[in-house]
């Protein structure tokens, strides 16, 4: 694989990152050394995790996934060398009471603890790309459709930039980003920090699959013109993509038992439940079949093709898994199915965004 740039900064990462979010919840410490050995050993240069893993978030696994790394990356000499590193700050709590005392705001303060309590997880004394992992201010965001004003916006774009820029001056931080960013958002951060000498942006890790291309309703276009670079999460839309919950639902008998849809009620809550994403995967599931693909080929092969996509995020919980989703870097899809692909989403369009 040849890397990428991010953005203009000067890191250059695989076009396929490994996400940790599983490590600490279904993924154990074992396995999880298994699979980041076998990411190093294939080329995958580029891992992603957050000082709120594991997924889903509870109090009982908060930072549980850094710490993982960093027992990994202790007991690898020499592996960190080899990786480009990067984790996220939580923003405001989110009914997430163990996070800053459920604080409805994100400081400047908080940035700088929280980065330093990542730094000592990751055993590590710098990362490479640290984002913001959702914003302070009110956004449309986890499934939500619609804006809202609110008087309560919380610490300023330009005061989390300047605490961005501490780090960053520091020698903690090497570039910055964000996520599950809107295109007002983008454009602020950039305007700021090219207007008062701050860190610009580099990165947006953004959800983007077949179920969910919300991305292209013009943040596409803010990305492209600034010179962001995507990072697409979810390709496998919490797995819904793969083809395993087709003919038994996401609770139904034979449903996987240990899958995260089947396992887990609250991500069942969120926006890979809703029965409209079950009922559109499978029809990209009986495109691909119709193809010659299997349901995971497709989704996948639609990310790692699109020119939007800079790094295309994959979560694993088994070395196994890991093979089969590296294994279709390089399937193509052709134009016609392509067109097959746009005519389900003009019917169907976004139900996972």
């Amino acid at each position: 694989m040849k890397q990428v740039q991010l953005g203009k900064s000067d890191l250059l990462v695989s076009p396929i990152c490994l996400g940790t979010m599983t490590f600490g919840e279904q993924v154990d410490e074992a396995t999880a050394f298994n699979i980041l050995d076998r990411s190093l050993e294939r080329g995958i240069n580029f891992l992603d995790t957050a000082e709120m893993y594991a997924v889903p978030p509870k109090a009982a696994t908060f930072n549980a996934t850094e710490k993982i790394i960093g027992n990994w990356l202790a007991q690898r000499p020499g592996a960190r060398q080899q990786l480009m590193l990067a984790s996220k700050v939580a923003g405001p709590s989110r009914s997430m009471p163990w996070i800053r005392g459920g604080s409805p705001d994100l400081t400047g303060a908080d940035i700088l603890a929280a980065c330093d309590g990542s730094l000592r997880r990751l055993q590590t004394d710098v990362i490479d790309l640290y984002q913001i992992h959702w914003p302070v201010r009110s956004v449309p965001a986890f499934g939500g459709l619609y804006y809202q004003p609110s008087d309560n916006e919380g610490t300023s774009i330009h005061a989390q930039l300047e605490a961005l820029h501490t780090l960053v001056q520091a020698g903690k931080v090497r570039a910055v980003g964000l996520s599950n960013e809107t295109p007002y958002g983008v454009h602020e951060f950039v305007r700021l920090a090219e207007q008062y000498a701050l860190p610009r942006v580099a990165t947006v890790q953004n959800g983007y699959s077949l179920l969910n291309r919300s991305v292209e309703n013009a943040l596409d276009e803010t990305l492209h013109r600034l010179g962001v670079s995507l990072l697409a999460y979810s390709p496998l839309s919490f797995g819904l993509l793969s083809g395993k919950y087709d003919d038994t639902g996401l609770t139904g008998p034979g449903a996987p038992a240990m899958a995260r849809l089947t396992k887990f009620e609250s991500s069942r809550k969120q926006r890979w439940g809703r029965p409209e994403a079950l009922q559109a995967a499978k029809r990209y599931s009986a495109l691909a079949r119709e193809h010659g693909l299997t349901p995971l080929q497709l989704a996948l092969a639609f990310c790692y093709t699109q020119w939007r996509v800079a790094s295309t995020i994959i979560g694993v919980t088994s070395v196994a898994q890991l093979d089969e989703c590296l294994d279709i870097w390089g399937t193509t899809l052709s134009p016609e199915l392509l067109k097959k692909i746009d005519a389900i989403r003009w019917e169907m369009r976004d139900p996972a965004m």
